[in-house]
């Protein structure tokens, strides 16, 4: 069973804020995936289906960022998997917009959805997309990622989006190290 992910905040009001690429890239994987979020369950929108011959969960977690880890920890325990069935999708603001990063493993880096998932799964050790979204110096991180795209960012983000949900659709066929090696982008 693959169980991926995706990391934002629920409703109109943060729908297409940075903190929510995550989202964003759950639900062009839903349409890769020919799965809707139909159902609430887990403390999450939901969606489950057959893919490549495996079974996939896909969750966009309704807990608020910071409380990710505790959908997670709710879908892992009835169905009885572990971290190695994990991937994370998640905004990145290190990374440039349009950029994405495979990672098995690293610290929350502050990101604090991140850090709700470590503490659930008692482990960082886990596959992950990062989807950039860059920083603003002049403006504080918090108030940042609630902010929304600009419009000359909207083309790399797209790029950005389909490439993230291109890779974890390849990743649930695939060993994540190949994932890696395909979808990093240099």
């Amino acid at each position: 069973m693959k169980i991926i992910i995706g990391l934002g905040n629920p409703g109109k009001k943060y729908e297409n804020t940075r903190h929510n690429a995550g989202f964003m890239v759950m639900d062009a994987l839903a349409d890769l995936c020919d799965l809707s979020f139909d159902q609430e369950k887990f403390s999450s929108s939901f969606a489950k289906g057959k893919v490549h011959g495996e079974d996939v969960i896909l969750m966009k977690p309704t807990t608020y960022m910071n409380n990710s880890g505790l959908a997670l920890r709710q879908v892992l325990d009835f169905y009885k998997e572990s971290s190695e069935d994990v991937l994370i999708i998640y905004d990145d603001i290190d990374l440039p917009v349009g950029k994405i990063r495979l990672r098995q493993k690293g610290s929350a880096g502050g990101h604090n959805g991140i850090k709700s998932i470590i503490q659930a799964m008692g482990t960082s050790t886990f596959d992950r997309i990062r989807v950039g979204t860059s920083r603003d110096p002049q403006i504080p991180i918090i108030q940042w990622v609630l902010t929304n795209f600009k419009q000359e960012e909207k083309e790399d983000l797209n790029q950005s989006i389909d490439a993230a949900a291109h890779a974890a659709y390849h990743a649930i066929a695939h060993p994540f190290s190949q994932t890696m090696n395909q979808y990093n982008q240099k």
